[in-house]
């Protein structure tokens, strides 16, 4: 990782942040309360660094999840952010705009994962023209994956 300044946010662009300084390792958490905070299989969390956590709007809504566990999301869509911990926060991976760099290093709770998730890759791959075609045509909503000068609170509505 390089010592650049990081952005990204939730879907919404209500809580968006930028990162300072070096990130540390990327990794999956295959722990329970992973698996629920970003309903999923895994949760794919990096680690930023002391102070170096700039949020451009608002900030995340914090549920504690265990008793010394606070995992971030945001109030108004309910994207998953981070992973706080006495001592160190984590953000999750997805929410960054450019992930193209932050792929897993390690697993944390590999004996607790889903006895499946090895093999999710090797499941055949939807090869239908015109289900792609009409994914082409859906308008997202979704704050972009960059840093606006002016997004509505809400996000945009048609």
């Amino acid at each position: 990782m390089t010592d650049q300044v990081r952005t990204g946010g939730c879907q919404c662009g209500a809580v968006r942040f930028r990162v300072h300084g070096k990130l540390g390792r990327p990794s999956i958490c295959h722990c329970r309360m992973c698996q629920k905070q970003f309903g999923s299989f895994f949760g794919a969390l990096v680690t930023v660094p002391k102070d170096g956590v700039e949020w451009t709007h608002e900030e995340p809504s914090y549920f504690q999840s265990s008793v010394n566990i606070d995992r971030g999301f945001c109030a108004r869509c309910g994207t998953p952010l981070t992973y706080r911990q006495p001592g160190a926060l984590e953000i999750a991976i997805g929410a960054f705009d450019d992930r193209s760099d932050l792929a897993p290093q390690i697993q944390v709770n590999y004996a607790v994962r889903l006895p499946w998730v090895e093999k999710i890759f090797e499941a055949p791959t939807l090869d239908d023209p015109d289900f792609y075609r009409r994914q082409e045509q859906i308008i997202s909503f979704q704050h972009p994956d960059h840093e606006t000068a002016n997004w509505p609170q809400q996000g945009l509505k048609l």
